[in-house]
Order: structure tokens, then sequence, then C-alpha cells
């Protein structure tokens, strides 16, 4: 069967959505092509179920807390996979919603299947979806991103869990090995730790959350140990073998150092999903690591071809995804104003979590800028004192010469909502100093992230 269409998005993710809805109600015959769930990782195995896992670990977090706030829980019972089944539940009916959209409209139209590129033909793009062919003058990928399987030996030989499989084991690890100390692998480490799993973080770099400064990382760490988190820094995974009922991860240079573990989630970094859709059949362009090279427009190399999404590389989050698809909207339909020169926030979901916009200061140092560093301990917020929530800090740098805030790290509870004061003064160019003349009200955690640049001269 064949259908030609104005543009065919390849990928049913954060962009790809809403871009073909807005496409459509604009008149044009738009095709959105999904192998196998609508929703991208976030919905289906990313942040709606981990969220909703990491607010069931909290929950049993706090009730162990109890007695610091005069509420005696004597048993805290977890329920391992019905934790599972509830994160399982939200993603699904999040899916669900998803799916019934497309179920009454012709168009956009939505294919299920393996999508891949086919050359040209009259002037349009190829592209066949199982048995369907259809000739399109524009097309999006959106395919999105999988888990890195590093080159361990013995790790295919076993059964681990990663990002995209972890909702379909229902039974509680008794001792995971973390293989990865970023974002995935911190928030998951605190869930399973949380729930009464013994956890090991293994981590290759000389900190944990890479991207960050050291003091920031530093602080991170000590919380999570504080809770009973292991870790083992600078340290590489040199092989793992099974043995019974327990895996044995080989550590070191030579794997001469044992860790004996019941399960290992890997946890090590992303691949782009660019490997097998013809992109070669039309000759777009990707990095050695299958990125989509792209502009800031988000056009590839071969006009008409676009990307969005996590394989365009840059920032992989969901509100990035989101975000592309308004800049694509404006390429492709609008004024081609919107481009990717945008402040991108991200946050890792740990408690506390940390919130994250612009520079770190050794970005800043090797950047060249001339600069001021605001510093705030969470434990002097009268705020988190009385709500028990005083880990955590806050790093503010500054420019020095034009006082505008060049990054933020706020690590504290509820941080992923705090950072959105600062991400709003970047985003409208104002000076630091609007926060630090400003009245904010007391008490509230807020009220630290003014504190934290009181004291900039």
């Amino acid at each position: 069967m064949e259908t030609s269409c104005d543009l065919i998005i390849i990928g049913g993710g954060q962009a790809g959505i809403p871009l073909a809805q807005d496409l459509a109600a604009m008149g044009k015959q738009i095709v959105l092509a999904e192998r196998k769930y609508l929703g991208g990782s976030c919905v289906n195995f990313g942040c709606t179920p981990t969220k909703a896992a990491i607010a069931s670990a909290r929950l049993a977090h706090m009730s162990r807390r109890g007695g610091e706030f005069g509420i005696r829980i004597p048993t805290v019972y977890v329920d391992f996979g019905a934790v599972i089944q509830r994160a399982q539940k939200i993603a699904l009916t999040s899916r669900d919603y998803l799916d019934h959209s497309f179920e009454t409209t012709k168009n956009p139209k939505l294919l299920r299947g393996h999508a891949r590129l086919d050359g040209r033909a009259d002037g349009k793009f190829r592209v066949r979806v199982g048995d369907h062919v259809i000739t399109a003058d524009q097309v999006v990928v959106n395919t999105g991103t999988r888990s890195v399987v590093p080159d361990i030996d013995g790790l295919k030989e076993i059964k681990f869990i990663h990002a995209g499989n972890w909702l379909e084991w229902a039974v509680q690890p008794d001792h995971l090995a973390m293989i990865g100390g970023g974002a995935i692998g911190l928030e998951m480490a605190q869930f399973y730790r949380r729930l009464g799993s013994r956890v090991t973080v293994i981590e290759f770099g000389s900190h944990i959350a890479g991207h960050e400064d050291p003091d920031i990382a530093d602080a991170m760490q000590a919380i999570l140990q504080g809770e009973g988190i292991e870790f083992r820094l600078r340290t590489a995974v040199k092989n793992i073998r099974s043995d019974d009922s327990e895996l044995i991860l080989g550590l070191g240079e030579d794997g001469s150092t044992e860790l004996r573990a019941t399960h290992v989630f890997v946890a090590t970094g992303r691949f782009p999903n660019t490997d097998d859709i013809g992109l070669e059949t039309v000759g777009v362009a990707t990095t050695e690591h299958g990125i989509i090279k792209v502009d800031e427009r988000l056009a590839s190399n071969v006009k008409g071809i676009w990307a969005a999404g996590d394989v365009r590389g840059g920032p992989q989050f969901t509100h990035t995804s989101w975000d592309d698809y308004r800049i694509l909207l404006s390429q492709i339909a609008g004024n081609g104003s919107r481009t990717t020169k945008r402040v991108v926030p991200y946050a890792v979901f740990t408690d506390p979590e940390l919130g994250r916009v612009g520079m770190t200061e050794m970005e800043a140092r090797q950047g060249g800028h001339q600069f001021k560093i605001g510093w705030f301990n969470m434990s002097d917020s009268g705020k988190a004192y009385e709500i028990g929530e005083t880990a955590g800090v806050i790093k503010v740098i500054i420019d020095a010469s034009t006082n505008l805030i060049l990054g933020a790290a706020v690590l504290a509870a509820n941080a992923a909502e705090l950072v959105h004061i600062y991400i709003t003064l970047m985003n409208a160019g104002a000076p630091y100093t609007v926060i630090r003349e400003a009245i904010h009200i007391h008490p509230t955690l807020a009220e630290a992230l003014q504190s934290a640049i009181t004291d900039i001269k």
C-alpha cells in the first residue's frame, strides 16, 4: 500500500506527537510512524513511571523517619511488586490516553511498525513502514535512544536491569550493583535502597554525576551514603559471571577485586536509535556515535530531513524534546524564529533533588568567564529546618561584569521546582539583583534562593 503525504514523522515521542497534531490542524497531510508505544521513553519507562516509583520509595523513607516528627510507625512493610504495578499502571494510563487520541483521526495518520527510509522517488522521500510505502516531502526523525550495553566480558550472558526494562522486574533485588553514577543510576539506586535493597554504585569517573562540579557531586554522594548506598569510584567493571544465585563482578583494571550481588543495573548512557532507519539511503550525516548532525534549526545536511529529541544530540531531556516540537513547528510552518539557542535546565530526581541550569563553575572557568559564586547551606534555612529537610546546598555562578546568572545548582527538597526562579531570570536576561532586592514569603524554601546571592558583592 502506498501513501503520499506532506511530512512523515518517524517516532511518536514528546516532539513527534504534538508536531503531528499541530501540522495536521494546519491542513498538512501528516503520517506518524511508531514502532512500538506512543509517548517515547518518558511515558513508557522514563519520567512517568520512575517518578511514580520514586514517590513510593519516598513514602517508605518518610515513614521510617516518622519518629523525628513525633509520629510512631512501628513497621514499614514494602510490597515491591505493588510498587512496580502502580508505576506500570500510571505509565499505561498515559500511553492509553495517547493511543485514544489517534483512534478517531485520519490526519495525522498513525502507522504502527518499524519505519525505514528507502531513498527517493520523484523528488520525495520514500519510507517503508511494514507493508506501507510512504512518499513524503519532508521527514522528521524522532526515534529516541536506548540503553548503552557496555563492553563488559560476560554482561550479555546474564539477565540485567536497565532503564528500558526495569518495570519488568517485579522481584526486589537483595543486593543491586548499579553500574554508572549518572542521573539514572543515582535516582534508581536511591529508589531500590529506600525499598530495602542493598545498593552498590560503581562509577568509573572520579565523582558521581560527572557533569556537575565536584563540590555538588560530593554533597549528593554524602546524602546518599547517609542512606546506606555504597560507592566504588574510579572503578571499572572488567567482567561479570554467574555463580548459582549470585553474580560476581570483577572490578579494577585486571578484574581481581570481586563484588558479589544478586542483580545488576546498567546505567552507562544512551545510544541513538539511528542504526536501522535507512539514513544512509538519502545521505543523512551522523556522528561516530549515531547522533544526527543538525544545525540550530534542527535541520540535517539533507534538505527536508529534520531531527528531534535525543537523536539530534545535545541535552537529552523530555522538556528539550518538547521544545524541539516548537522549533520544528516554527521552522516548517511558522516564521522560523525558534532555534536551539535556548536556556536548558534539568533535574536529577534524587531526594533531595538537584535542579540545574546553565554553566557549572568548571564550565565558566573553561569559558574564560570572570565570575562570582553565591553559596548557601540548606541547613541554615528556617523552613528546611521546620520540615526536616536540611540536606543540600545552593550554588550560583554570577558573571562579574554583567551580574547575569551564568548557572545555578540547587540541591534541596523540591529543587526541581525552586530552580525555576533562576531559570526565569536567565531567560529574561535579568541580573541576580532582581532576586536580591525582592521580598520572598517567609517561611519558604524559596528564601534560600535569595540567601544564596544576598552577600555577593
